[in-house]
């Protein structure tokens, strides 16, 4: 697990440069996760990307997106070029409905850019590392505008709409359910952090993302066991565990009612391969 580190006179809770000057862990070839948003835009190499269960083939021009919690890891890679925005939940704070677009777009996180879009996004970070950079009056403003206006043309190019800013309540639900670690798992464990009810939950949940909190938390929970498969040694007794399941079996069962297969197929068939 991989905590943004800022440099030095930084302050912020967010960086932008290449892969070589952000460090190697920009360009890590082994499992990890982060606790802060990573959207990178790779201008050269070639290689795969691989995140959660799913391996993506590099043909740059590409734009991603790695959201807190994710599984990632760059395999076989040579001669990667580009650049990396890191920024945390924090950091969002003027643009609070972007942490729910992230997460849609974290969802599809690979993007294959055509010119005109990679002009756009070229523009942008090239726009966010000079501010970064050089600074004055007003930067971190400045810093959240430009990352604002980058994560809303992202979604435009995945055809995902910006949603409708949601409620305080729906926004801290989506952001506790997608982070890393041990649950709660339930709907009404995270209703008695936030203090309502559940039925309250459920509706701001519902109204904000279009989805209910328990189907939210049901994905949530199959991501983390997924990972687990994949990225550990860990028996499924000890997967089932780890996402809080006392019951191996019932976990099994679980999981094959959200994926279509056991844990051990799905751990057995390993990653998606993407054209």
């Amino acid at each position: 697990m991989h905590r943004l580190e800022v440099p030095a006179p930084h302050t912020l809770p967010f960086a932008v440069g290449t892969f070589d000057t952000i460090g190697p862990l920009s360009r890590a070839d082994f499992p990890h996760r982060h606790t802060f948003h990573e959207l990178v835009h790779v201008t050269g190499g070639t290689g795969a990307h691989v995140v959660d269960t799913a391996r993506w083939p590099l043909r740059p021009p590409h734009f991603g997106v790695i959201a807190p919690g994710q599984v990632h890891q760059w395999a076989g890679v040579r001669g990667l070029t580009g650049h990396v925005v890191l920024f945390t939940d924090d950091f969002l704070l003027d643009h609070p409905a972007d942490r729910e677009l992230l997460r849609r777009l974290s969802e599809r996180p690979w993007l294959h850019l055509d010119e005109h879009a990679d002009a756009q996004v070229a523009r942008l970070v090239a726009d966010l590392e000079d501010e970064y950079h050089r600074g004055g009056g007003g930067t971190e403003s400045v810093l959240r505008a430009l990352v604002h206006v980058l994560v809303v043309r992202a979604g435009r190019l995945l055809g995902t709409p910006p949603p409708e800013p949601a409620g305080a309540v729906a926004a801290e639900f989506v952001r506790l359910a997608g982070r890393p670690g041990p649950g709660p798992w339930s709907v009404r464990a995270h209703a008695e952090r936030l203090g309502v009810s559940p039925g309250h939950l459920t509706e701001a949940v519902k109204a904000a993302t279009g989805r209910t909190a328990a189907q939210l938390l049901r994905e949530a929970r199959t991501r983390e066991a997924q990972r687990f498969l994949l990225r550990t040694d860990l028996t499924v007794r000890q997967v089932a565990s780890r996402v809080g399941f006392a019951d191996p079996a019932y976990f099994c069962r679980f999981f094959r009612r959200e994926t279509g297969l056991s844990p051990g197929d799905f751990r057995r068939g390993g990653e998606k391969h993407h054209d």
